[in-house]
Parts: structure tokens; C-alpha cells; sequence
């Protein structure tokens, strides 16, 4: 019996994804009586095996709306495939708007060299 307790505690305590969380944005609806206030987050979710997963919650607290963003990031999942398990294989870009993405692969040793949100 104490067995399978120690076993659930380690499993708990190991978490399966590690999420980031990226942005909070307060956001404000006008009405009759005055503005609703409320807040958007975006998290990012991996596991560091080569899966990711992203996502958008809004909610009237911050903390349900991080719970709301994690789970849509959990949800969509998918896998990019590295190479050694630590780079990527290609390098890539992206663009939504006046924002820019550069991925590219590099040899060991090097860190993350990023600005804040992509960090």
C-alpha cells in the first residue's frame, strides 16, 4: 500500500509538460454601466522531447485564464522533430503582423538567443 502512495507522489511531483507563460493582456468591454474588465493569456506548453503545443484563454481572473491557456496548449499538440534531440534540423520563419520569427539550428553548447517573449 505504501508503495503505490510513494509511487502517485512521484508522479505528481515529476510534471509530464513544462508551460511558459508568455503574455497577459487586460482587456475591457464597454457597456451601459461602465467597462468589464478581463484578461487574455497566451501560454506555451512541451514536454522537451520535441512536442509543443500553444494557446489563448480569456477569463475575468488571471489565474483562470493562465488554466484556460494551458489547456488549449495541451490540446494542440504537435511534434517537431529535432535532431540529437536538442536542435532543430531546418532552419525556419514566421510572421503574423509587424511581429518576426527566426528558428534556426545551432551546434551545442549554444543557449537561447532571444529577446523576452520568445525566451
Amino acid at each position: 500500500m505504501a508503495r503505490r502512495e510513494d509511487n502517485r507522489r512521484n508522479r505528481e511531483e515529476e510534471p509530464e509538460f513544462v508551460d511558459k507563460l508568455v503574455h497577459i493582456n487586460r482587456v475591457a468591454k464597454t457597456v451601459k454601466g461602465g467597462r468589464n474588465m478581463s484578461f487574455a493569456a497566451l501560454v506555451v506548453v512541451g514536454d522537451e522531447k520535441g512536442r509543443v503545443g500553444f494557446g489563448k484563454g480569456k477569463a475575468r481572473e488571471v489565474p483562470e485564464a493562465i488554466r484556460k491557456a494551458t489547456e488549449v496548449a495541451k490540446k494542440s499538440m504537435m511534434r517537431v522533430p529535432l535532431r540529437e534531440g536538442r536542435t532543430l534540423h531546418h532552419d525556419g520563419k514566421g510572421r503574423h503582423g509587424a511581429g518576426k520569427v527566426i528558428l534556426r539550428a545551432a551546434p551545442p553548447g549554444t543557449g537561447v538567443i532571444a529577446g523576452g517573449p520568445m525566451r
